[in-house]
This record gives C-alpha cells, sequence and structure tokens, in this order.
C-alpha cells in the first residue's frame, strides 16, 4: 500500500468528529492492507512508530528542510524499513547515517507526507484516545465483535498484534490470546464515584462489595514462573530491575506460579506514604512496599473470569501479609468509617468493588469506583507559557488538555501556574525544553506525553475554550509519569462536574 493511503485516512479521521465515520474510515484501511503492513500500520494510525522512540527530536526534523516529492511514491514497507534501521542506528557514524536516513525519507515523501512524519516521530500524533476508535475498526474490518478484540488486546497487550491476528487468521486466533504468565495484561480501571454510599448501596445489590484504602502509589503487575519474576507498569512497562525487593518478594510466595495486581508505595520510617513523585523517582531505593489488591492467575489457574470474591480469596491464600487494607461485604457505615481511616493514614480515600465483577482489563466501568474527598483530574499538558517576575526563565503556566473520547486531540480546558514549588517548575523546565514541538518565546508546544493530576473546585461553562467548559481554581497536585494520554480523564468527566 501507498503512504499516501495511510496519511489521507488519518486525515480524515482527525478532520471528523463523528466517532462513527472515523471507524468507517480506519475500517475501510485496515481491510486493504496487506499482512505484513498491518502492525506498522495500526501503530502509526495510534500516533506512534511501532519501534518506539526514534532518539528524533523537533529540533533534529525541523533542521532538515528537504523539498517534497511532487507525487506519491512511498510505501508502507519502505517507510516502516528506514523506521527500523533509525531504532538500531548507534555508536561511531550514527549521527551522519541517522541524518541520512531522515533526509532521504522526507525527500521521497510528499508535503502531506512530511507532515503526518514529522508528527509521528517527534510524538505529536500520539494522543493515546485514538487506540479506541482503532479497536472499534479492527472489530468493523474483521467482522469480529468489538468485546472480543478489546479481550484480546486486554490479554496480548498489543492492538497491532491484535490487529494481525483478527485481520489475517479472524476470531479464532484473536480468542486464542490467553494470560501468558512473565507477558503484561492491560490493567482494570475504576469509575469516580458520585458518593460512597451510592457506590456502597449500587454494588452491593449486585453481589457484595469491598471497600478498600486507595494510595497514592504507583500502579505495579508482578507476574511469577517459578523462578523467573516480572513487575509491570500501569502502562506495561518491564521495570524488574528496578525493583529487586518486589522481585524477592515474589520469589518468596508460597506459589509456583502467579500474577498479581496492586500498588508500590514509597513508605516513611512511621509507615506513612511518600509523596507520589518519590515513589516514581526512587524506585531502586529499597523502600517500596507492595499491596495487592487483585490474583489473576495461581498456579496454572486463570482468575481472569471469575468473581472478585473468589479471586480474593486466592490472593489470601498465596499474599495475605501483603494485601490491600479493607472490609469484605462492608456497610455504609463501615466504608465511611473505613475512609477516615484512611485519610488519617496519609492515603487518597477508598475503591469500591463489586465482588460479583469479572476482572475486566483495560476497561473503566462501575464495578470498581474510586472515591476521594476532592476533585482531582488528570490532565495533558498541551502547552506551556515562559514565566516572568520570580519565575522569569522558568516555563510556568501550563495549558490543560482532556481526552476526546472519540479518538481526536486533546480539548483545552484551562491554565494553571499554581502549586508549583520551586523543584516542580525546575523540572518542567528540564523535561518540557526537551521534548518541546515549537517555542515562539512566548508559549511551548508539546507532544502529549505529560499527563498531570489537579485539584480543582469544579467546572463552569466557559466560550473560552472548544470543549464549553473550564475549570475552576485549578492547582497542579503531581505529574503522572505512570500513566498516558490515553489514561487522562474525557471532556466527558469535566462537563459532568457542571452539575
Amino acid at each position: 500500500m501507498l503512504f499516501a493511503e495511510l496519511v489521507a485516512t488519518s486525515a480524515t479521521v482527525g478532520g471528523t468528529r463523528s466517532r462513527k465515520a472515523k471507524v468507517e474510515a480506519l475500517a475501510g484501511l485496515l481491510r486493504a492492507l496487506a499482512p505484513a503492513e498491518i502492525e506498522a500500520a495500526v501503530s502509526w494510525l495510534a500516533g506512534e512508530p511501532r519501534q518506539g522512540r526514534l532518539g528524533t527530536g523537533w529540533r533534529t526534523l525541523a533542521g532538515l528542510a528537504v523539498p517534497p516529492a511532487a507525487l506519491p511514491g512511498l510505501t508502507l514497507a519502505e517507510v516502516d524499513e528506514v523506521l527500523a534501521e533509525l531504532a538500531t542506528s548507534s555508536g561511531a557514524g550514527s549521527a551522519r547515517r541517522r541524518k541520512e536516513l531522515l533526509t532521504g525519507l522526507f525527500g521521497a515523501a510528499t508535503e502531506d507526507e512530511q507532515r503526518f512524519l514529522f508528527r509521528l516521530l517527534t510524538g505529536e500524533l500520539r494522543q493515546g484516545a485514538l487506540e479506541g476508535v482503532l479497536t472499534e475498526a479492527v472489530a468493523v474490518a474483521a467482522g469480529i465483535p468489538s468485546e472480543q478484540v478489546r479481550r484480546g488486546l486486554m490479554l496480548s497487550g498489543s492492538l497491532p498484534a491484535t490487529a494481525r491476528a483478527a485481520l489475517v487468521d479472524g476470531a479464532e486466533a484473536v480468542a486464542a490470546f490467553r494470560l501468558e504468565v512473565g507477558r503484561g495484561i492491560r490493567p482494570m480501571l475504576a469509575s469516580p464515584a458520585d458518593t460512597l454510599a451510592g457506590a456502597v448501596a449500587e454494588l452491593a445489590a449486585a453481589g457484595g462489595v469491598t471497600v478498600e484504602y486507595k494510595l497514592d502509589g504507583a500502579r505495579i503487575q508482578v507476574h511469577r514462573d517459578d523462578d523467573q519474576v516480572h513487575v509491570f507498569t500501569r502502562s506495561l512497562r518491564d521495570i524488574t530491575d528496578r525493583v529487586p525487593e518486589l522481585v524477592e518478594l515474589a520469589r518468596a510466595l508460597p506459589c509456583r506460579a502467579v500474577v498479581l495486581d496492586g500498588e508500590s508505595l514509597a513508605l516513611t520510617d512511621d509507615g506513612r506514604p511518600r509523596p507520589f513523585q518519590e515513589t516514581m523517582r526512587n524506585t531502586s531505593a529499597g523502600t517500596l512496599r507492595p499491596r495487592f489488591f487483585d490474583c489473576l492467575h495461581l498456579d496454572g489457574v486463570d482468575l481472569l473470569d471469575a468473581p472478585l470474591r473468589e479471586r480474593l480469596e486466592a490472593l489470601e491464600k498465596v499474599a495475605g501479609p501483603h494485601r490491600m487494607p479493607g472490609l469484605l461485604d462492608a456497610t455504609a457505615a463501615q466504608a465511611a468509617t473505613l475512609l477516615d481511616e484512611a485519610l488519617e493514614a496519609g492515603h487518597e480515600g477508598v475503591m469500591v468493588k463489586s465482588l460479583g465483577s469479572p476482572y475486566a482489563a483495560g476497561r473503566r466501568g462501575k464495578a470498581w469506583q474510586k472515591v476521594k474527598p476532592a476533585h482531582t483530574l488528570d490532565l495533558v499538558v498541551l502547552a506551556v507559557e515562559w514565566g516572568y517576575g520570580r519565575r522569569t526563565g522558568k516555563l510556568s503556566n501550563i495549558h490543560l488538555g482532556a481526552r476526546d473520547p472519540d479518538g481526536g486531540p486533546p480539548v483545552m480546558v484551562g491554565k494553571t501556574f499554581k502549586g508549583m514549588t520551586d523543584e516542580l517548575l525546575s523540572w518542567q523546565t528540564e523535561q518540557f525544553s526537551a521534548r518541546a514541538l515549537s517555542d515562539d518565546g512566548h508559549v511551548v508546544r508539546l507532544p502529549a506525553d505529560f499527563v498531570v493530576e489537579i485539584e480543582l473546585d469544579g467546572a463552569q461553562a466557559s466560550t473560552r475554550y472548544p470543549g464549553g467548559v473550564a475549570l475552576r481554581f485549578a492547582r497542579v497536585l503531581r505529574y503522572r509519569p505512570d500513566k498516558a494520554a490515553g489514561d487522562a480523564d474525557t471532556i466527558d468527566a469535566v462537563r459532568a462536574l457542571l452539575h
């Protein structure tokens, strides 16, 4: 297939607000792909080379100044071949070779193709939210129920691999994906609860609830198969080498094989949680303490489809001393007491979970609901402004975007410079400068790489921003390096705060 066809489809998807139209355009392209083209094409449509980051930043690409080709001639295979060589180019002479590769690629690309490549290689296409639309398009193109494709994605951990299985070999190949100990699976997610009492009442009616502490920690997934241990982050990044204490703990569990879901928390000497940034930064400092809240596999038995009550029994059997504090079959009064205890201990709040629910990995459903006393949102940093006064020379006021659930770019909902310490300002300046897409001396545009947790007093209707809503008294709580743009809260979640 010509690369121009994919670029044109991407433009069509970006130019419509209709989710149905996006899915139809993507499905049409997917049907036309050769088997060898599927994984690269799906990766690019999701906004990322399948080789990962290639080390080609905005400044490198902006300095190329290569005239575009008059007519399209590049194929998907040719583009993927160049990107693969870029990913493996290192050592003496690599800088010259990388420049040769980029110059050749951009010289063979039309103006539209150059724009797409620029955005792809700088991370500007990587919005994350498009994955849901792409997953639906794969289902339509392959003639497979979308729920089956989502489950395949959950178990494979890779949309390109799931798409290839669906489009080449059909439903049976997708159904063949199984939980594999040692390969991360998409984590189950929670939705915000309106009230604690309401969440308890709703889920208790479906077979009972468990109420657990909600920690200010980093999500972890621990896999053990005999002596082999792997530890994955929320985004399925393997951090095994950085957490020897978690590896040692996993090897000491009374089992042969297990997959556990939980959080890792850095603690002070008196047992209180350290700031989230410290948990993320000091993953090799020997101070991490895991708290597990789910067991997905135990000694050859997959438990994903088992009710949570059964999974918690397995968890107690294998990792009882390391369980998340909580109460089974809690009443509303007991849940309220547990919430007070969690807050007093320095934690965020509580989780309310249906004991009858399966593990719906990668989904943000109502079976798990989170209760926190303050309004918080995870938003994408779209841009940042250079400061003035005492903040001269620092990148300060950040532009905030909510996720478009239909796969479009994040929707701007406000700005803030509140809540930033001097240390955070220095971190922002260093990190944002290194990832800048452009800088006009006032505003620095950024790829959708940075997710920040914002505390706010609510939202208000506004004609200033495209989503028709603006944040009230927004302030920075922390950055979330464990989250990607696809994990950010949606514009619908922001609008819900109007009520």
